[in-house]
């Protein structure tokens, strides 16, 4: 199927961030969905973008451990297991990212999708470099 591609469009898949951007979109997707949903069952905005996260760090294993980092994926033992643990810890560090900005822009008044919208940049970009630099990173 790729090879079917156009070289311009094989070398866009070639790129590792854009890859990332791919999978964050997918995430992102089932996030946000979720999110909307707990809202609209009267769930409180840092509690609906907590559970909703979750359900996107998930998504996202998924997707970057098989299609995005390839290269640094580990297959199997302690490796994939430590990997699995960090990839983890990186979503935490999203995830707190992303429920204290929620809380914050509800605590000021701010419609809960624009704050969720401003944590989602903060929580991209940490996450990226957490996950390329180090979860992933060539052995």
């Amino acid at each position: 199927m790729i090879a079917a591609l156009p070289p311009f469009a094989r070398r866009l898949l070639e790129l590792t961030f854009l890859r990332y951007i791919g999978a964050s979109a997918a995430a992102l997707a089932g996030d946000m969905a979720l999110f909307n949903l707990f809202l609209i069952a009267g769930w409180a905005p840092a509690a609906a973008a907590a559970a909703s996260y979750a359900a996107g760090i998930v998504i996202h294993w998924l997707i970057s451990s098989r299609l995005v980092f390839v290269e640094g994926a580990r297959t199997a033992g302690m490796d994939r297991v430590r990997q699995k643990g960090l990839f983890l810890g990186s979503a935490f560090v999203g995830l707190g990212l992303t429920v204290a900005i929620v809380w914050t822009g509800d605590r000021a008044g701010l419609d809960a999708n624009v704050a969720k919208l401003a944590a989602i940049g903060v929580s991209f970009v940490a996450t990226y470099v957490l996950r390329k630099t180090l979860v992933f990173a060539a052995r």
